[in-house]
C-alpha cells in the first residue's frame, strides 16, 4: 500500500481494525494489550508510514505534560469558573490543560475520553456529567490513566472527587433567612434532572422541617435560566402565595431574573423587618456568585461554593493521583460560604 500524507491515528487505528484508544496505548506502552494487538497496530504504523511523532515520544517517556478536561458546556458558569481555577494551578506546575465538551445530556462524552487519550494527556478531570461516565472508570484502569471528578454534585464510586457540600449550603441559606425572621420560604430554578439541585432541596426541606416550618411542594418552583422567564414566574408565584417572604434561588442567572420579577410585584427587596402583608420586605438569596450581584439595588445575597478554588482542588488531585496511582480514594468536599449584601 502506498504511504499517506499526513497519515493520522485514525488511519492507523482503521488499518489496524481497532480503536484509537488501542492505538495510544500501543505508542504509550500503557494499558493490558495483548501481544497480538501490538503487533498488528505496529504493522499498521509501519504499513501507512505512521510517524511518531514527539507526542507519542513523551507518552513513552511517560510525560506529555497535558491534562484533559471534559464538561458537558463550557458556557455554564460554574464550569468556566472551575476551568479557570484548574488552568491556573496545573500551569504553576509546568502542566497544559485540553479542554473537551462533551454536549448538553454528556451524549458525547465517549468521543471526549478516546480523544484526549488519542491526544497522549497524562490524566483526565471530569467536570459534571457522572450520570452517564460510570463506564469510563474502568476505562481509565484499564488504560493506567489518572481519573478524578470536579463537579456540583455527586461524583463516580471509587474515584477522587472535588466538589461543593451542596446540602450543607442549602441548609446554611435556609438557616440564615429562618433566623432573620422568614417563616414563608420558597425555592426557585434548577431542572428536577439535576443532581445539584436534588441536593441543595434536600438541604432546603431538612431544615425547614428541622425548624417546624412549613414545607409546600407548590413554593419549590423549576424553572430555566432566562431572566424574562423566571420573572414572570417569580411574579405569578408572590401574585399566587403572597404570604412567601423569602426566595432561595438555584444559581446566579435564576438570582438575577427573580430580582427583576420581585421589582414587578410591587415589593421591596431587603433584610428589614419581616411582617404578615402584601408589600412586605422581601428577602432574597442565590446559590453561586456573579459580579453584577453588587450593582443591583440592594446588592444581592449568596451563598457560594468557589467553583474557582474548586478547580485549584481539583488540579492538585489529579496531579497528587498522578503522582500516586495506588493510593486511597479522596473525597474532597468544600464547604460554602455566605456572601452577606442588602437583598437578605
Amino acid at each position: 500500500m502506498s504511504l499517506k500524507k499526513n497519515t493520522t491515528i485514525n488511519d492507523v487505528a482503521a488499518e489496524a481494525g481497532v480503536s484509537v484508544t488501542t492505538v495510544s496505548l500501543v505508542l504509550s506502552g500503557k494499558g493490558r494489550i495483548s501481544p497480538l494487538t501490538a503487533a498488528r497496530v505496529n504493522q499498521a504504523i509501519e504499513t501507512l508510514g505512521f510517524v511518531r511523532n514527539r507526542s507519542a515520544a513523551m507518552l513513552r517517556g511517560g510525560g506529555s505534560g497535558v491534562i484533559g478536561l471534559i464538561v458537558q458546556d463550557i458556557c455554564q458558569p460554574f464550569y468556566a469558573e472551575m476551568t479557570a481555577g484548574l488552568s491556573e494551578t496545573l500551569e504553576k506546575n509546568g502542566k497544559v490543560l485540553f479542554l473537551t465538551q462533551s454536549g448538553h445530556r454528556g451524549q458525547n462524552i465517549d468521543r471526549c475520553f478516546d480523544s484526549l487519550v488519542a491526544q497522549g494527556v497524562e490524566g483526565i478531570v471530569l467536570g459534571g456529567g457522572a450520570e452517564n461516565a460510570a463506564h469510563l472508570v474502568d476505562k481509565a484502569r484499564e488504560q493506567g490513566m489518572a481519573l478524578i471528578c470536579a463537579s456540583r454534585a455527586r461524583s463516580l464510586d471509587g474515584v477522587d472527587a472535588v466538589r461543593p457540600d451542596n446540602q450543607y449550603a442549602a441548609k446554611r441559606a435556609t438557616e440564615y433567612l429562618i433566623k432573620r425572621g422568614h417563616h414563608c420560604i420558597a425555592w426557585l430554578g434548577g431542572s428536577s434532572a439535576s443532581l445539584t439541585r436534588a441536593e441543595r432541596i434536600g438541604g432546603y426541606c431538612a431544615t425547614l422541617l428541622q425548624y417546624g416550618l412549613p414545607f409546600r411542594s407548590e413554593w419549590i418552583v423549576e424553572c430555566g435560566r432566562h431572566q424574562r422567564d423566571v420573572a414572570a414566574i417569580t411574579e405569578q408565584l408572590i401574585h399566587q402565595y403572597p404570604t412567601i417572604t423569602a426566595i432561595l434561588c438555584h444559581n446566579a442567572t435564576v438570582t438575577l431574573g427573580c430580582y427583576f420579577g420581585l421589582q414587578h410585584t410591587g415589593r421591596t427587596i431587603g433584610n428589614g423587618a419581616v411582617d404578615s402583608y402584601y408589600g412586605q420586605q422581601m428577602a432574597l438569596v442565590g446559590f453561586g456568585d456573579t459580579p453584577q450581584a453588587e450593582l443591583t439595588d440592594p446588592a444581592l445575597t449568596f451563598i457560594s461554593s468557589s467553583a474557582r478554588e474548586i478547580g485549584r482542588s481539583a488540579a492538585t488531585r489529579i496531579l497528587q493521583r498522578m503522582a500516586e496511582p495506588d493510593a486511597a480514594v479522596q473525597n474532597v468536599i468544600l464547604s460554602p460560604r455566605l456572601i452577606e449584601r442588602g437583598s437578605a
